[in-house]
């Protein structure tokens, strides 16, 4: 069984040399949200996340909206361990799978092979596992004998298929998805769509991060609101505005 529970989690971050750079663009430029506690020298103190509670089970399938900064992509990121929350507890069970920012964890030095070996022992994969997924891995990138060549010479588009691939290749309890249709040429949307709404039929839990409200409507059955790092769950005719 999966499950998925946050009780009075908090979450928080210094912010260094804000007075070379406004606050308001560093909160930008490492796309999380909160709100300024304290300040001292040239650190502040940001509140990523405050006070937040909700439990998670098989069947849960959540949609987060907010506005850019409000703290969708923290939370993913607390939900898959990356973050460590500073107060409040987390309970997690059942393996985790994220497609967060695609291009995560891959070493441009690296060929493609090689980095699917190293994507998928950072994702917890035996090697065993690693080579099962290969074959599927080569069929859906379409990269052919550029696999062999290091991912630096790779355009935007083809490192993308790779991690997409990679990232997508398990078979999670708990999937964790920052907005990712709209990646990619129109080919690879299409083809990224059809495999995400696949792998999101198998999990137990499913948390996905959008602003597409209609991707919101047509993949999930919760939706949680963030706002200065906080969350509200919406209900009732509060989910009228998503349909």
């Amino acid at each position: 069984m999966a499950v998925l529970k946050f009780d009075n989690v908090t979450v928080q971050y210094p912010v260094y040399n804000s007075r070379g750079m406004s606050l308001r663009n560093q909160l930008v430029r490492i796309s999380t949200g909160g709100r300024i506690e304290s300040e001292a020298g040239h650190v502040q103190l940001v509140t990523a996340l405050k006070e937040v509670s909700f439990e998670l089970r098989d069947g849960d399938a959540v949609g987060l909206i907010g506005h850019n900064g409000a703290g969708k992509s923290t939370l993913l990121r607390t939900m898959a361990g990356v973050y460590h929350p500073v107060g409040g507890t987390i309970v997690r069970q059942g393996r985790v799978a994220t497609v967060l920012e695609l291009g995560a964890g891959m070493d441009p030095e690296l060929s493609g092979y090689e980095n699917i070996i190293r994507m998928g022992i950072l994702m917890g994969l035996s090697m065993n596992d690693i080579r099962s997924k290969t074959k599927d891995i080569e069929e859906f990138t379409q990269l052919g004998d550029f696999l062999q060549l290091p991912v630096r010479t790779y355009s935007s588009g083809m490192a993308t298929r790779l991690m997409f691939a990679v990232a997508t290749s398990t078979e999670p309890d708990i999937l964790l998805v920052d907005e990712v249709f709209g990646t990619g040429d129109a080919e690879f949307q299409l083809k990224a769509k059809e495999r995400m709404e696949t792998l999101i039929k198998s999990v137990g839990i499913f948390v996905f991060a959008s602003h597409n409200n209609e991707l919101i409507s047509q993949y999930c059955n919760r939706v949680f609101r963030l706002k200065h790092g906080q969350v509200l769950e919406l209900i009732g005719e509060d989910l009228e505005f998503i349909s």
